[in-house]
């Protein structure tokens, strides 16, 4: 052999070895079945390239570093690894199941039949959305190596031609990085957003980051002095374990609070903001005190999102205060446990023996698991504990001529943003922006919404086409004879009421029968 062949080898197992250093306590056999997927993936993808000329398993490996970096167990890795053999260098379904199993087979081919959805536009568009919604009720973790597998693509979409660019951008930006966000996977979603930005509006892009670069350095330098101040006043009340971090809003989501606020940059209080971790709830609470003592917040700026979780899981405190120097900065508040779940979301649970043996995970992420004659006994959850914005996507259904108004109402339902409100008990419902108490009422049994007859927002007797906003409390008034009205389906939001009220008003139109 000669002596230039373990210099290669070895350069050849340096993305292996980094894959394994990422994995977060991983069982000896999830090692095992990476290394053996590692070294399938690189002699399947012999002398197979990307367009940037580096090896096919340059892409892979990447993929595969992304899912161990959120936590993901073997099984998930070793198909992040697989992910492209069916379809690229054609490897067949049965020798995957021969050498790694069913459940990665299982998660190999979801992977594949989700890379057969090309974004070609509004008509083919909708059919792709609701297999993806599919594909996600079926197996979460199908659609976290798609996360990641998009993720590393835009990271190197500069090699790809100029016109499929922004085709791809503007596909990530209106699908992927929301799905992100959704999960609460926000440290994909905000790279997401950053790296399809320039593609898609290059204009606005251009302008946004002038703008930032000419009041970063001072809006840097200001928080760095805030930094230590802080720090000072919380050491003073015995929190030395706290932890400060502070950071300049990302660009795109920059942009959209710009848009939002009449392109008027000094209305965005969140431009700086600085985190402070601590290790509980209670410490959380006790700096949001010595935050307040120190320095003045402002009015209608403090949310409490611990008492009141926003709906993909989020918590923390946040404030915004004046430091004194002219400048404003919102501080997030959380624990580490918080933290962890604001980057990672769902993939913060996905630290797990797959098989179901370390019960360490929400339940209804085992109900989005393969159902056991696909994986061993991990689908056992009922499905009520599958959150229902996936469920009700995933099975979504329109008559054949409304075909064309699926992305829209899905975009509505999906992508625009939320708000949550309150049932008098305190229960959480999670609704589109502009809904309306007939949404909240079939949101929460879609016999309370056709049996009623009036609803209360914070007390007080409302209309029923009145938008709600977050924090309303809403109370629904109903009566045994009440009856779904047709003028109803003007007054909703989201499909789902619309549903519910279109089969309702067909039931009432057809004759009685002996």
């Amino acid at each position: 052999m000669s002596q230039s062949q373990p210099t290669q080898n070895q350069s050849d197992l340096d993305p292996l070895a980094n894959i394994i250093r990422s994995m977060v306590n991983p069982l000896p056999e999830d090692v095992v079945t990476v290394k053996k997927a590692f070294t399938f993936a690189l002699r399947a993808h012999q002398g197979h390239e990307r367009l940037s000329g580096e090896p096919y398993l340059k892409h892979l490996s990447e993929t595969a570093l992304i899912l161990a970096e959120l936590g993901a167990g073997g099984p998930t890795i070793a198909a992040g690894l697989l992910h492209d053999t069916i379809e690229d260098v054609g490897v067949k379904r049965e020798e995957i199941v021969s050498e790694f199993g069913e459940e990665v087979a299982f998660l190999v081919d979801g992977v594949t039949k989700l890379g057969h959805l090309k974004y070609k536009g509004v008509n083919r568009h909708n059919e792709s959305l609701r297999k993806l919604f599919v594909a996600m009720s079926e197996d979460i973790r199908v659609l976290l190596i798609k996360l990641a597998d998009r993720l590393h693509n835009m990271r190197t979409l500069s090699h790809v031609p100029k016109e499929k660019q922004k085709r791809i951008a503007a596909e990530t930006l209106e699908i992927y990085a929301p799905i992100a966000y959704r999960l609460g996977i926000r440290k994909i979603n905000r790279e997401l957003e950053d790296l399809s930005f320039p593609y898609v509006y290059p204009k606005e892009y251009e302008e946004m980051r002038k703008m930032l670069k000419e009041r970063h350095s001072d809006r840097v330098e200001s928080l760095e002095k805030f930094s230590h101040s802080v720090q000072k006043a919380l050491a003073k009340e015995g929190l030395t374990k706290a932890k400060t971090e502070y950071r300049v809003k990302g660009l795109y989501s920059l942009y959209k609070k710009y848009l939002r606020y009449d392109k008027d940059l000094e209305k965005i209080y969140d431009v700086s903001a600085m985190r402070i971790l601590v290790d509980s709830i209670a410490d959380c609470y006790r700096v949001l005190g010595v935050i307040h003592g120190r320095w003045r917040p402002l009015p209608r700026r403090i949310k409490d999102y611990i008492a009141f979780p926003k709906p993909n899981g989020y918590q923390a405190l946040h404030t915004t205060i004046f430091i004194g120097d002219g400048n404003i900065v919102e501080v997030q508040i959380k624990t580490h446990e918080m933290y962890r779940y604001s980057e990672y979301g769902i993939a913060s649970h996905l630290y797990y023996k797959e098989n179901g043996r370390n019960k360490n995970v929400l339940a209804w992420v085992y109900a989005l698991l393969p159902k056991s004659k696909k994986a061993n006994g991990t689908g056992t959850v009922k499905s009520k504990d599958v959150p229902k914005w996936i469920s009700e996507l995933a099975t979504y259904e329109e008559p054949s001529q409304n075909q064309r108004l699926f992305r829209e109402r899905l975009t509505s339902d999906f992508f625009s943003q939320r708000i949550f409100v309150f049932s008098p008990k305190g229960d959480v419902v999670d609704l589109p922006i502009d809904s309306t108490p007939i949404d909240f009422a079939y949101s929460i049994h879609s016999d309370i919404g056709d049996r009623m007859t009036g609803s209360k927002v914070n007390g007080k007797l409302v209309s029923l086409d009145t938008k709600l906003h977050n924090g309303d409390i809403v109370f629904i008034m109903t009566s045994e004879s009440a009856k779904p009205n047709r003028k109803w389906l003007e007054m909703t939001k989201t499909s789902m009421a619309r549903r519910h009220i279109r089969h309702q008003l067909g039931k009432l139109r057809k004759p009685d029968r002996a």
